[in-house]
């Protein structure tokens, strides 16, 4: 089982690596658009029309496969503060359940995308001339990383791998600022 889990890790990386860099790179083509639709409208003086729901569409993307990247990576939102005062054994449960609502509300961006994805996909969008269905597309796409990425979390976890260890080694968050801010002094 530890050789599948290893295979299947190793892939989920490399989709949240992709995922990263795809990111990345609507990040960096949004801030061409946006700069581009600036240039046309102050110096040009004819906006393109595209522009502004191409840069939402990108953002769209971007701050979906961001979100899911962030729960591989466990920067989503937690229990952050009772993981101070809990024990150990206690830790673990908090993450899990973390980990469950996350997976969770995946189901959720997956079930309700996807509705908005067929409710929309007859339309079109004027200024981009595609469906309507494709504004809803990147909330599909974040909402099956999520689901892979916490159901990860949960085997590793469930399977006794110590993904919470460098955790648990953590200063709180306070600490590690204090810590901080005494080395600029320094």
């Amino acid at each position: 089982m530890s050789a599948r889990l290893e295979k299947t890790g190793r892939t989920l990386s490399w989709l949240s690596t992709l995922s990263l860099w795809l990111a990345g790179a609507g990040l960096v083509a949004m801030t061409i658009i946006v700069a581009w639709q600036v240039f046309c409208r102050y110096v040009l003086n004819d906006s393109p029309s595209w522009t502004e729901p191409g840069a939402v569409m990108l953002m769209s993307w971007f701050i979906f496969l961001g979100a899911a990247v962030g729960v591989r990576e466990n920067y989503h939102m937690g229990f952050d503060v009772l993981l101070y005062v809990v024990p150990k054994g206690g830790k673990a449960w908090l993450r899990m359940i973390s980990d469950v609502v996350a997976f969770a509300f995946g189901i959720g961006m997956v079930w309700y995308g996807s509705q908005l994805v067929l409710l929309t996909w007859n339309t079109t969008l004027p200024s981009l001339r595609i469906s309507g269905g494709w504004d809803y597309v990147p909330l599909v796409a974040g909402g099956a990383l999520i689901c892979l990425f916490s159901l990860e979390r949960m085997v590793l976890r469930l399977a006794g791998q110590p993904i919470d260890d460098i955790l648990d080694e953590l200063p709180p968050a306070e600490v590690a600022a204090e810590l901080d801010t005494a080395k600029v002094k320094a």
